[in-house]
């Protein structure tokens, strides 16, 4: 009796006893998501919300105002009158009512990137990057959070552009089809952010982002048909214009206004391009939600 090992003063028995899962219990360091935790995911969408909107006159107005001298410099430069009108028509309508929608969503995709760009990586840099792999969200809960903060944003600033281009002279602004201004505006948001979440994965530093701002994004944005339609354009650059997912988010935007694009004239037209943008969405959406279960650049 007196060679039996106390199980409570026993180290080894107590260490394994430490090591061993109590009973209904899960395995220690496993995380398990039973359900949907909606309130983690609210707290984290609404963390994000107030973090940009703190800061607002930064990520909301000053895009607006950085619109409107595109819209001031590029009417102007196209033969503009005083009031606004200018003499030159794109399909049709004055060419500040055919550039306004095009800068509408460039700026909404612009800063829905650059909101999500820069979550994971100033997690990384300044060591916080915990407050978002250790609360119990699953991989979907984080993408759906980031993401809706960042689409969130994207229509704040797609509103404020869009009151200001009315209170300019020589812009109008009908709705021909609302159904393409939403799925445009919140897809091509929605392709944007989840790109921007990818950047923060791979960049180390802030130059990196910065790098993907101004070398892809920035180009694909500005060769997009904004500002001009890729009928005037060679063959070949309109082929290459066509690949271009930003094209799609651009002119079915501006279908959305004015009842006709590049892309045509009618519903039937657009839908192969809003075919094309929802499937490209959900291959970069599965692309992330892989990167972020391997844990790439966070986990290591």
């Amino acid at each position: 009796m007196a060679d039996q090992s106390n199980p409570v003063t026993d180290p080894a028995t107590s260490a394994v006893a430490r090591a061993a899962p109590l009973p209904g219990f899960p395995e220690r360091g496993v995380p398990i998501f039973s359900g949907f935790n909606r309130l983690g995911l609210w707290t984290l969408y609404m963390k994000e919300v107030r973090r940009f909107f703190k800061v607002q006159t930064q990520t909301i107005w000053a895009p607006a105002m950085t619109t409107l001298l595109y819209l001031m410099i590029f009417t102007v430069a196209m033969g503009g009158s005083r009031n606004g009108g200018g003499g030159r028509e794109v399909l049709g309508v004055p060419f500040a009512s055919f550039i306004a929608p095009g800068l509408i969503v460039m700026g909404m995709v612009s800063n829905a990137f650059a909101n999500t760009s820069f979550n994971f990586l100033a997690g990384k840099i300044q060591g916080t990057i915990v407050d978002y792999l250790m609360p119990p969200l699953s991989n979907v809960e984080l993408m759906i959070g980031l993401i809706g903060a960042a689409v969130t944003r994207a229509v704040l600033v797609g509103l404020a552009i869009a009151l200001a281009m009315l209170l300019w002279p020589g812009v109008t602004l009908y709705v021909s089809h609302p159904w393409a201004i939403v799925y445009f505006g919140l897809v091509g948001s929605t392709l944007l952010a989840i790109i921007g979440l990818i950047t923060s994965l791979w960049a180390e530093k802030f130059d990196h982002a910065a790098m993907v701002t101004n070398f892809v994004i920035t180009p694909m944005t500005m060769l997009s048909g904004t500002f001009y339609v890729i009928h005037n354009l060679s063959p070949t650059f309109q082929a290459v214009s066509r690949v271009n997912p930003f094209f799609y988010v651009i002119s079915g935007f501006r279908f959305g206004f004015l009842g006709q694009s590049d892309i045509g004239a009618t519903n039937a037209a657009v839908f192969n391009g809003a075919l094309y943008l929802g499937l490209l969405t959900l291959v970069m959406g599965w692309v992330l939600y892989a990167l972020l279960k391997s844990g790439w650049k966070l986990k290591s």
